[in-house]
């Protein structure tokens, strides 16, 4: 089975995380190819929107872990920054279904699209202090900015994860509607914003982000080098140990 769909129809992209026996976690391969696509839908005229969408039950796990530990992201130029990258940055419209978990960065990347509409089963979190980790996607900027900073600081340094209702009340999402009709949702809006004249599209969401975009790669960047140093730390390693022996982390002698 095919870890991503990725189908193009009627001007629009459409990414499919289809991982679902595996919660839909990422695989460096999955972030490869997802980068990929973006790198054609930018240069594709005929493609003027993306969408990303999992399942009804799940949007993503954030990292297959297995597969995270055999290659860890030491380098800027792995795939998963190519990635985040590629989505911070891309000119076109975004539109994001999510229902049940998104964990990670399967939250994180939502702070890049431009709609986001979520099942009434969607869970949002951002565990990476319990990871030994730190934020990715520049969500220690996004975050702050968007929630409030006591709220990212229970979503960030707790690790607390939050509902659809307050992920629509601090700006994250637009939209809560029955977990079976998100994806339906997003392919109607997307499908409006592929309607609509191109070049005033590109250039709306451009002035929108050209603000604070310099700032959003300056943190990727300072974010993903901490981000590479604290893999090898004393506290990851306990983290992903305990993590694969299905038991509870112990950082008390850290």
């Amino acid at each position: 089975m095919t870890d991503l769909l990725i189908d193009t129809a009627d001007r629009v992209m459409t990414i499919t995380f289809n991982r679902v026996d595996k919660k839909n976690s990422f695989t460096t391969a999955m972030y490869a190819d997802m980068a990929d696509a973006l790198t054609d839908a930018r240069l594709e005229d005929n493609i003027r929107v993306v969408v990303f969408q999992g399942h009804e039950t799940v949007f993503s796990a954030g990292n297959d872990i297995a597969d995270f530990l055999k290659a860890p992201p030491l380098s800027p130029d792995v795939p998963v920054f190519r990635f985040l990258r590629s989505v911070a940055n891309f000119p076109k419209p975004i539109v994001a279904a999510v229902c049940g978990p998104a964990v990670g960065i399967g939250t994180t990347l939502l702070f890049h699209c431009d709609l986001v509409y979520a099942g009434d089963n969607a869970a949002f979190s951002m565990p990476f202090v319990n990871l030994g980790l730190c934020p990715e996607a520049a969500s220690s900027l996004l975050a702050p900015q968007r929630m409030g900073y006591g709220r990212a600081a229970e979503a960030l340094l707790l690790g607390d994860p939050f509902m659809a209702e307050a992920a629509m009340e601090m700006g994250l999402i637009s939209r809560i509607v029955p977990p079976a009709e998100a994806n339906a949702l997003a392919q109607r809006q997307a499908q409006r914003l592929a309607a609509k004249p191109p070049t005033s599209v590109l250039e709306t969401k451009r002035l929108m982000k050209h603000s604070q975009a310099s700032f959003v790669d300056q943190r990727m960047a300072e974010e993903g080098a901490i981000f590479g140093r604290m893999l090898g730390e004393p506290a990851a390693r306990e983290a992903f140990g305990a993590f694969m022996a299905k038991r509870q982390p112990d950082f008390s002698n850290l």
